[in-house]
Protein backbone atom coordinates (compact mmCIF):
# COMPACT_ATOMS: atom_id res chain seq x y z
CA UNK A 1 0.00 0.00 0.00
CA UNK A 2 1.29 3.45 -0.92
CA UNK A 3 2.33 5.70 1.96
CA UNK A 4 0.19 8.46 0.42
CA UNK A 5 -2.99 6.43 0.97
CA UNK A 6 -2.22 5.27 4.51
CA UNK A 7 -3.52 7.08 7.58
CA UNK A 8 -1.58 6.90 10.84
CA UNK A 9 -3.20 7.63 14.20
CA UNK A 10 0.17 8.14 15.87
CA UNK A 11 -0.04 11.77 17.05
CA UNK A 12 1.74 11.80 20.40
CA UNK A 13 1.26 15.36 21.68
CA UNK A 14 0.76 18.98 20.63
CA UNK A 15 3.15 21.83 21.49
CA UNK A 16 2.34 25.32 20.24
CA UNK A 17 2.28 25.24 16.40
CA UNK A 18 3.75 21.70 16.33
CA UNK A 19 2.44 18.19 16.60
CA UNK A 20 4.71 15.24 17.36
CA UNK A 21 4.04 11.98 15.52
CA UNK A 22 5.43 8.58 16.53
CA UNK A 23 7.50 6.40 14.16
CA UNK A 24 8.72 9.52 12.38
CA UNK A 25 11.24 7.72 10.15
CA UNK A 26 8.45 6.74 7.75
CA UNK A 27 8.14 10.38 6.55
CA UNK A 28 10.79 12.26 4.48
CA UNK A 29 12.25 15.47 5.88
CA UNK A 30 10.29 18.46 4.56
CA UNK A 31 7.33 16.31 3.49
CA UNK A 32 3.83 17.81 3.41
CA UNK A 33 1.23 15.92 5.47
CA UNK A 34 -2.56 16.01 5.64
CA UNK A 35 -3.74 16.22 9.24
CA UNK A 36 -7.16 14.54 9.44
CA UNK A 37 -9.28 15.78 12.35
CA UNK A 38 -12.14 13.74 13.88
CA UNK A 39 -14.72 16.27 12.60
CA UNK A 40 -13.69 15.58 9.00
CA UNK A 41 -11.68 18.75 8.42
CA UNK A 42 -8.17 18.55 6.99
CA UNK A 43 -5.22 20.74 7.91
CA UNK A 44 -1.75 20.88 6.41
CA UNK A 45 1.59 20.25 8.09
CA UNK A 46 5.25 20.04 7.13
CA UNK A 47 7.82 17.66 8.62
CA UNK A 48 10.50 19.70 10.40
CA UNK A 49 12.49 16.98 12.09
CA UNK A 50 12.62 13.18 11.93
CA UNK A 51 14.09 10.48 14.13
CA UNK A 52 13.45 6.79 14.81
CA UNK A 53 10.99 7.68 17.55
CA UNK A 54 9.10 10.71 16.26
CA UNK A 55 8.58 13.42 13.65
CA UNK A 56 8.03 17.09 14.51
CA UNK A 57 5.36 18.51 12.20
CA UNK A 58 4.59 22.21 11.75
CA UNK A 59 0.86 22.81 11.37
CA UNK A 60 0.16 25.47 8.75
CA UNK A 61 -3.14 26.37 10.37
CA UNK A 62 -4.16 26.50 14.03
CA UNK A 63 -3.43 23.50 16.26
CA UNK A 64 -6.57 24.22 18.31
CA UNK A 65 -9.04 21.33 18.21
CA UNK A 66 -6.51 18.63 17.38
CA UNK A 67 -7.42 15.56 19.41
CA UNK A 68 -4.32 13.45 20.06
CA UNK A 69 -6.25 10.18 20.23
CA UNK A 70 -8.43 10.46 17.11
CA UNK A 71 -6.39 12.71 14.78
CA UNK A 72 -4.59 10.94 11.90
CA UNK A 73 -1.83 12.02 9.50
CA UNK A 74 -1.32 11.11 5.84
CA UNK A 75 1.52 11.87 3.43
CA UNK A 76 0.49 14.32 0.70
CA UNK A 77 3.79 15.23 -0.99
CA UNK A 78 7.47 14.39 -0.56
CA UNK A 79 8.41 18.08 -0.52
CA UNK A 80 6.60 21.43 -0.30
CA UNK A 81 5.84 22.78 -3.79
CA UNK A 82 3.99 25.69 -5.35
CA UNK A 83 2.30 25.89 -8.73
CA UNK A 84 3.86 28.75 -10.70
CA UNK A 85 2.78 30.64 -13.78
CA UNK A 86 3.47 33.88 -15.62
CA UNK A 87 -0.17 34.77 -14.88
CA UNK A 88 0.73 35.31 -11.21
CA UNK A 89 1.90 38.84 -12.08
CA UNK A 90 -0.71 41.28 -10.83
CA UNK A 91 -2.22 38.80 -8.34
CA UNK A 92 -2.27 38.66 -4.52
CA UNK A 93 -1.60 35.47 -2.51
CA UNK A 94 -1.21 34.40 1.10
CA UNK A 95 2.13 33.18 2.43
CA UNK A 96 1.49 29.62 1.23
CA UNK A 97 0.75 30.77 -2.33
CA UNK A 98 -3.06 30.55 -2.28
CA UNK A 99 -4.98 33.42 -4.00
CA UNK A 100 -6.63 35.90 -1.62
CA UNK A 101 -7.75 38.50 -4.17
CA UNK A 102 -11.11 36.90 -4.95
CA UNK A 103 -9.98 35.75 -8.40
CA UNK A 104 -9.81 32.12 -9.61
CA UNK A 105 -6.89 29.84 -8.85
CA UNK A 106 -3.84 30.03 -11.09
CA UNK A 107 -3.44 27.36 -13.77
CA UNK A 108 0.19 26.41 -13.08
CA UNK A 109 2.74 25.93 -15.83
CA UNK A 110 4.72 23.69 -13.49
CA UNK A 111 5.16 22.75 -9.81
CA UNK A 112 8.42 23.84 -8.14
CA UNK A 113 9.85 23.05 -4.66
CA UNK A 114 9.74 26.16 -2.49
CA UNK A 115 13.19 25.38 -1.10
CA UNK A 116 14.54 26.38 -4.53
CA UNK A 117 17.36 25.08 -6.65
CA UNK A 118 20.83 26.24 -5.54
CA UNK A 119 22.75 28.21 -8.19
CA UNK A 120 25.96 26.48 -9.21
CA UNK A 121 28.75 28.88 -8.09
CA UNK A 122 30.55 28.28 -11.40
CA UNK A 123 27.47 29.44 -13.31
CA UNK A 124 26.84 32.52 -11.19
CA UNK A 125 27.23 35.72 -13.19
CA UNK A 126 28.65 38.91 -11.73
CA UNK A 127 26.02 41.56 -10.86
CA UNK A 128 26.95 44.58 -12.98
CA UNK A 129 23.84 46.49 -14.14
CA UNK A 130 22.22 49.52 -12.53
CA UNK A 131 18.73 49.31 -11.00
CA UNK A 132 17.18 52.77 -10.60
CA UNK A 133 14.98 53.14 -7.53
CA UNK A 134 14.26 56.84 -8.05
CA UNK A 135 15.65 57.62 -4.57
CA UNK A 136 18.82 59.75 -4.63
CA UNK A 137 20.25 58.39 -1.37
CA UNK A 138 20.26 54.91 -2.90
CA UNK A 139 20.92 55.58 -6.59
CA UNK A 140 23.63 58.17 -6.01
CA UNK A 141 25.56 56.77 -3.03
CA UNK A 142 24.48 53.15 -2.38
CA UNK A 143 23.62 51.99 -5.87
CA UNK A 144 21.50 48.86 -6.27
CA UNK A 145 22.86 46.42 -8.86
CA UNK A 146 20.95 43.69 -10.69
CA UNK A 147 21.45 40.37 -8.89
CA UNK A 148 22.45 42.05 -5.61
CA UNK A 149 20.96 41.58 -2.14
CA UNK A 150 20.83 44.98 -0.42
CA UNK A 151 18.87 45.14 2.87
CA UNK A 152 17.23 48.15 4.48
CA UNK A 153 17.90 48.47 8.23
CA UNK A 154 14.99 50.29 9.84
CA UNK A 155 13.82 51.03 13.38
CA UNK A 156 10.46 50.98 15.10
CA UNK A 157 8.33 53.88 13.84
CA UNK A 158 10.58 54.73 10.89
CA UNK A 159 8.94 54.83 7.43
CA UNK A 160 10.38 51.60 6.03
CA UNK A 161 6.99 50.58 4.61
CA UNK A 162 6.61 53.90 2.80
CA UNK A 163 10.10 53.57 1.32
CA UNK A 164 9.36 49.99 0.25
CA UNK A 165 6.16 51.11 -1.50
CA UNK A 166 8.02 53.99 -3.17
CA UNK A 167 10.81 51.70 -4.44
CA UNK A 168 8.22 49.21 -5.66
CA UNK A 169 6.42 51.91 -7.66
CA UNK A 170 9.54 53.62 -9.05
CA UNK A 171 12.11 50.86 -9.58
CA UNK A 172 13.19 50.23 -13.17
CA UNK A 173 16.12 48.91 -15.18
CA UNK A 174 17.77 50.68 -18.10
CA UNK A 175 16.81 49.52 -21.57
CA UNK A 176 13.34 49.49 -23.10
CA UNK A 177 13.68 45.84 -24.12
CA UNK A 178 14.02 44.63 -20.52
CA UNK A 179 10.99 43.04 -18.84
CA UNK A 180 10.82 44.21 -15.22
CA UNK A 181 8.58 42.84 -12.48
CA UNK A 182 8.41 43.15 -8.68
CA UNK A 183 7.67 40.35 -6.21
CA UNK A 184 6.54 41.72 -2.84
CA UNK A 185 6.44 39.46 0.24
CA UNK A 186 5.18 40.77 3.59
CA UNK A 187 5.55 38.71 6.77
CA UNK A 188 3.70 39.27 10.03
CA UNK A 189 2.27 42.67 9.05
CA UNK A 190 -0.93 44.13 10.49
CA UNK A 191 -4.20 44.59 8.63
CA UNK A 192 -3.52 48.34 8.51
CA UNK A 193 -0.10 47.81 6.94
CA UNK A 194 -1.53 45.37 4.40
CA UNK A 195 -4.23 47.90 3.47
CA UNK A 196 -1.54 50.59 3.08
CA UNK A 197 0.48 48.48 0.65
CA UNK A 198 -2.53 47.39 -1.42
CA UNK A 199 -3.86 50.95 -1.63
CA UNK A 200 -0.45 52.34 -2.61
CA UNK A 201 -0.13 49.70 -5.36
CA UNK A 202 -3.51 50.79 -6.73
CA UNK A 203 -2.77 54.53 -6.53
CA UNK A 204 0.60 54.31 -8.25
CA UNK A 205 -0.59 51.87 -10.89
CA UNK A 206 2.11 49.39 -9.87
CA UNK A 207 -0.29 46.55 -9.01
CA UNK A 208 -0.38 45.13 -12.55
CA UNK A 209 3.40 44.63 -12.39
CA UNK A 210 3.60 43.10 -8.88
CA UNK A 211 3.20 39.59 -7.49
CA UNK A 212 2.07 40.13 -3.88
CA UNK A 213 2.37 37.65 -0.98
CA UNK A 214 0.77 38.73 2.31
CA UNK A 215 1.22 36.95 5.64
CA UNK A 216 -0.68 38.87 8.32
CA UNK A 217 0.12 39.03 12.03
CA UNK A 218 -2.88 36.81 12.85
CA UNK A 219 -1.94 34.18 10.25
CA UNK A 220 -0.23 30.96 11.36
CA UNK A 221 3.40 31.31 12.43
CA UNK A 222 4.57 28.53 10.16
CA UNK A 223 3.12 30.33 7.13
CA UNK A 224 5.51 33.16 7.97
CA UNK A 225 8.43 30.79 7.39
CA UNK A 226 7.02 29.69 4.03
CA UNK A 227 6.31 33.21 2.70
CA UNK A 228 9.83 34.27 1.60
CA UNK A 229 10.54 30.84 0.11
CA UNK A 230 7.27 30.81 -1.81
CA UNK A 231 7.90 34.34 -3.11
CA UNK A 232 11.49 33.54 -4.09
CA UNK A 233 10.38 30.43 -5.98
CA UNK A 234 8.04 32.59 -8.07
CA UNK A 235 10.79 35.20 -8.54
CA UNK A 236 13.24 32.53 -9.76
CA UNK A 237 10.65 31.11 -12.14
CA UNK A 238 9.92 34.52 -13.69
CA UNK A 239 13.63 35.36 -13.90
CA UNK A 240 15.11 32.12 -15.19
CA UNK A 241 12.19 30.69 -17.18
CA UNK A 242 10.67 33.90 -18.60
CA UNK A 243 13.73 36.21 -18.64
CA UNK A 244 12.24 38.87 -16.33
CA UNK A 245 14.42 41.26 -14.34
CA UNK A 246 12.87 40.60 -10.90
CA UNK A 247 13.14 42.81 -7.83
CA UNK A 248 11.91 41.03 -4.70
CA UNK A 249 11.14 43.03 -1.54
CA UNK A 250 10.93 41.06 1.73
CA UNK A 251 9.45 42.82 4.75
CA UNK A 252 9.83 42.39 7.69
CA UNK A 253 12.66 39.88 8.18
CA UNK A 254 12.53 40.57 11.94
CA UNK A 255 9.02 39.05 12.02
CA UNK A 256 10.40 36.07 10.12
CA UNK A 257 13.19 35.57 12.67
CA UNK A 258 10.73 35.91 15.56
CA UNK A 259 8.73 33.08 13.97
CA UNK A 260 11.94 31.02 13.78
CA UNK A 261 12.49 31.61 17.50
CA UNK A 262 8.90 30.66 18.34
CA UNK A 263 9.17 27.39 16.40
CA UNK A 264 12.55 26.67 18.00
CA UNK A 265 11.07 27.16 21.47
CA UNK A 266 8.18 24.79 20.66
CA UNK A 267 10.73 22.18 19.53
CA UNK A 268 12.59 22.69 22.82
CA UNK A 269 15.83 23.54 21.00
CA UNK A 270 18.84 24.94 22.82
CA UNK A 271 18.72 28.69 22.07
CA UNK A 272 21.58 30.74 20.66
CA UNK A 273 22.16 34.52 20.88
CA UNK A 274 19.21 36.31 22.54
CA UNK A 275 17.09 33.17 22.27
CA UNK A 276 17.26 32.83 18.49
CA UNK A 277 18.07 29.39 17.04
CA UNK A 278 21.73 28.63 16.47
CA UNK A 279 20.97 27.81 12.83
CA UNK A 280 19.46 31.26 12.10
CA UNK A 281 22.55 32.27 10.09
CA UNK A 282 22.16 29.24 7.82
CA UNK A 283 18.42 29.78 7.51
CA UNK A 284 18.81 33.44 6.50
CA UNK A 285 21.60 32.52 4.07
CA UNK A 286 19.24 30.04 2.35
CA UNK A 287 16.92 32.98 1.66
CA UNK A 288 19.42 35.73 0.80
CA UNK A 289 21.65 33.59 -1.41
CA UNK A 290 18.75 32.98 -3.80
CA UNK A 291 19.47 36.39 -5.34
CA UNK A 292 21.72 36.51 -8.35
CA UNK A 293 22.24 36.01 -12.06
CA UNK A 294 23.05 32.88 -14.05
CA UNK A 295 25.39 32.78 -17.03
CA UNK A 296 23.45 32.24 -20.22
CA UNK A 297 20.19 33.49 -18.69
CA UNK A 298 18.79 36.98 -19.38
CA UNK A 299 16.80 37.22 -16.15
CA UNK A 300 17.97 38.15 -12.66
CA UNK A 301 16.73 38.16 -9.05
CA UNK A 302 17.57 41.26 -7.01
CA UNK A 303 16.65 41.34 -3.31
CA UNK A 304 15.78 44.16 -0.93
CA UNK A 305 15.10 42.59 2.48
CA UNK A 306 13.76 45.02 5.09
CA UNK A 307 14.28 44.45 8.81
CA UNK A 308 13.42 46.39 11.94
CA UNK A 309 16.35 46.62 14.35
CA UNK A 310 15.08 46.15 17.95
CA UNK A 311 16.02 49.25 19.97
CA UNK A 312 17.79 50.61 16.82
CA UNK A 313 20.62 48.18 17.64
CA UNK A 314 22.63 47.45 14.50
CA UNK A 315 24.57 44.78 16.44
CA UNK A 316 21.36 42.81 17.11
CA UNK A 317 21.69 39.20 15.83
CA UNK A 318 19.20 39.69 12.98
CA UNK A 319 20.92 42.81 11.62
CA UNK A 320 24.36 41.43 12.39
CA UNK A 321 23.86 38.14 10.53
CA UNK A 322 22.09 39.88 7.65
CA UNK A 323 25.05 42.22 7.28
CA UNK A 324 27.44 39.26 7.03
CA UNK A 325 25.43 37.53 4.30
CA UNK A 326 24.31 40.45 2.13
CA UNK A 327 26.25 42.97 0.05
CA UNK A 328 25.80 46.14 2.07
CA UNK A 329 22.96 47.88 3.88
CA UNK A 330 20.73 50.96 3.66
CA UNK A 331 20.39 52.46 7.16
CA UNK A 332 17.43 54.66 8.16
CA UNK A 333 18.16 57.49 10.60
CA UNK A 334 15.86 58.38 13.48
CA UNK A 335 17.49 61.82 13.73
CA UNK A 336 16.73 62.65 10.10
CA UNK A 337 13.19 61.37 10.60
CA UNK A 338 12.73 63.70 13.57
CA UNK A 339 13.91 66.59 11.39
CA UNK A 340 11.05 65.82 8.99
CA UNK A 341 13.39 64.59 6.25
CA UNK A 342 11.97 61.87 3.98
CA UNK A 343 13.28 59.38 3.10
CA UNK A 344 15.47 59.45 6.26
CA UNK A 345 18.36 57.45 4.75
CA UNK A 346 21.71 58.07 6.44
CA UNK A 347 24.31 57.67 3.70
CA UNK A 348 27.30 57.61 6.08
CA UNK A 349 26.73 54.15 7.67
CA UNK A 350 25.02 52.88 4.51
CA UNK A 351 26.98 50.87 1.96
CA UNK A 352 26.57 49.04 -1.33
CA UNK A 353 29.54 46.74 -1.85
CA UNK A 354 28.66 46.19 -5.51
CA UNK A 355 28.11 49.87 -6.37
CA UNK A 356 31.20 50.13 -8.57
CA UNK A 357 29.90 47.26 -10.73
CA UNK A 358 26.76 49.15 -11.70
CA UNK A 359 27.88 52.74 -12.26
CA UNK A 360 29.99 54.66 -14.74
CA UNK A 361 29.97 55.32 -18.47
CA UNK A 362 27.21 53.41 -20.26
CA UNK A 363 25.47 52.47 -17.01
CA UNK A 364 24.79 55.71 -15.12
CA UNK A 365 27.23 58.53 -15.97
CA UNK A 366 31.01 58.82 -16.23
CA UNK A 367 31.28 61.19 -13.25
CA UNK A 368 29.14 59.11 -10.88
CA UNK A 369 31.94 57.66 -8.73
CA UNK A 370 33.80 60.96 -8.36
CA UNK A 371 30.81 63.12 -7.52
CA UNK A 372 29.52 60.50 -5.04
CA UNK A 373 32.90 60.41 -3.29
CA UNK A 374 33.08 64.20 -3.15
CA UNK A 375 29.56 64.67 -1.84
CA UNK A 376 30.10 61.96 0.78
CA UNK A 377 33.34 63.60 2.01
CA UNK A 378 31.83 67.11 2.15
CA UNK A 379 28.70 65.91 3.93
CA UNK A 380 30.77 63.97 6.50
CA UNK A 381 32.86 67.10 7.11
CA UNK A 382 29.72 69.21 7.51
CA UNK A 383 28.31 66.71 10.04
CA UNK A 384 31.55 66.90 12.05
CA UNK A 385 31.39 70.71 12.08
CA UNK A 386 27.76 70.53 13.25
CA UNK A 387 28.93 68.57 16.31
CA UNK A 388 31.62 71.19 16.90
CA UNK A 389 29.02 73.98 16.86
CA UNK A 390 27.29 72.37 19.83
CA UNK A 391 30.50 72.88 21.82
CA UNK A 392 32.03 76.18 20.67
CA UNK A 393 29.09 77.93 18.99
CA UNK A 394 28.69 79.00 15.36
CA UNK A 395 30.38 82.39 15.86
CA UNK A 396 33.73 80.67 16.43
CA UNK A 397 33.63 78.99 13.02
CA UNK A 398 35.70 80.10 10.05
CA UNK A 399 34.01 81.19 6.82
CA UNK A 400 34.92 77.87 5.23
CA UNK A 401 33.41 75.95 8.15
CA UNK A 402 30.19 77.94 7.77
CA UNK A 403 30.07 77.00 4.09
CA UNK A 404 30.41 73.32 5.01
CA UNK A 405 27.64 73.74 7.58
CA UNK A 406 25.36 75.28 4.96
CA UNK A 407 26.30 72.52 2.51
CA UNK A 408 25.31 69.78 4.99
CA UNK A 409 21.94 71.45 5.69
CA UNK A 410 21.11 71.82 2.00
CA UNK A 411 22.36 68.31 1.22
CA UNK A 412 19.95 66.84 3.77
CA UNK A 413 17.07 69.05 2.65
CA UNK A 414 17.50 68.75 -1.13
CA UNK A 415 19.35 65.51 -1.93
CA UNK A 416 18.32 63.19 0.92
CA UNK A 417 14.97 64.84 1.64
CA UNK A 418 13.52 64.51 -1.85
CA UNK A 419 10.10 63.44 -0.61
CA UNK A 420 8.03 61.13 -2.77
CA UNK A 421 9.21 62.41 -6.16
CA UNK A 422 10.76 59.98 -8.63
CA UNK A 423 14.25 61.36 -9.39
CA UNK A 424 16.38 59.83 -12.12
CA UNK A 425 20.12 59.37 -11.71
CA UNK A 426 21.04 62.25 -14.01
CA UNK A 427 19.01 64.70 -11.89
CA UNK A 428 20.62 63.31 -8.72
CA UNK A 429 24.16 63.83 -10.06
CA UNK A 430 23.34 67.28 -11.42
CA UNK A 431 21.88 68.37 -8.08
CA UNK A 432 25.04 67.09 -6.40
CA UNK A 433 27.24 69.31 -8.58
CA UNK A 434 25.00 72.31 -7.86
CA UNK A 435 25.51 71.83 -4.13
CA UNK A 436 29.26 71.40 -4.58
CA UNK A 437 29.32 74.86 -6.19
CA UNK A 438 28.71 76.24 -2.65
CA UNK A 439 32.30 75.27 -1.76
CA UNK A 440 35.64 76.54 -3.13
CA UNK A 441 36.98 74.32 -5.91
CA UNK A 442 40.18 73.95 -3.87
CA UNK A 443 38.15 71.83 -1.41
CA UNK A 444 37.04 69.37 -4.08
CA UNK A 445 39.91 66.92 -3.82
CA UNK A 446 37.92 63.75 -4.58
CA UNK A 447 37.14 64.74 -8.17
CA UNK A 448 39.66 65.25 -10.99
CA UNK A 449 40.23 68.67 -12.57
CA UNK A 450 38.92 67.30 -15.86
CA UNK A 451 35.65 66.17 -14.25
CA UNK A 452 35.26 69.47 -12.37
CA UNK A 453 35.83 71.42 -15.60
CA UNK A 454 33.21 69.37 -17.45
CA UNK A 455 30.41 69.29 -14.87
CA UNK A 456 30.99 72.01 -12.24
CA UNK A 457 32.43 74.91 -14.24
CA UNK A 458 29.30 75.35 -16.43
CA UNK A 459 27.13 75.50 -13.28
CA UNK A 460 29.38 78.17 -11.72
CA UNK A 461 29.39 80.21 -14.95
CA UNK A 462 25.60 80.08 -15.10
CA UNK A 463 25.50 81.29 -11.49
CA UNK A 464 27.82 84.21 -12.25
CA UNK A 465 25.78 85.14 -15.34
CA UNK A 466 22.60 85.19 -13.27
CA UNK A 467 24.33 87.36 -10.66
CA UNK A 468 25.49 89.89 -13.26
CA UNK A 469 22.01 89.98 -14.80
CA UNK A 470 20.53 90.91 -11.44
Amino acid sequence: MSLATQEFKTVKYVSGPLIFVEQGERFPYGAILDILLPNGSIRTGQVLEISKTHAAVQVLEQTAGIDVKDTAVRLRAEVAKIGVSKDMVGRTFNGAGKPIDGLPDILPETQLPIIGQPINPVRRDKPNDFVQTGISSIDGFNTLVRGQKLPIFSGSGLPANEIAAQILAQAKVRGEAEQFVVVFAAMGITQREAAFFLESFEETGAKSNVVTFLNLANDPTIERLLTPRTALTVAEFLAFHHDYQVLIILTDMTNYCEALREIGTAREEIPGRRGYPGYMYTDLAQIYERAGRIKGKKGSVTQIPILTMPDDDITHPIADLTGYITEGQIVLSRQLHRQGIYPPIDILPSLSRLMNNGIGEGKTRADHREVANQLYACYANGRDIRKLVAIIGEDALSELDKKYLKFAERFEAEVIGQGTIDRNIEDTLQLGWQLLSLLPTSELRRASKKTIAKYLTPIMKDGESALHTK
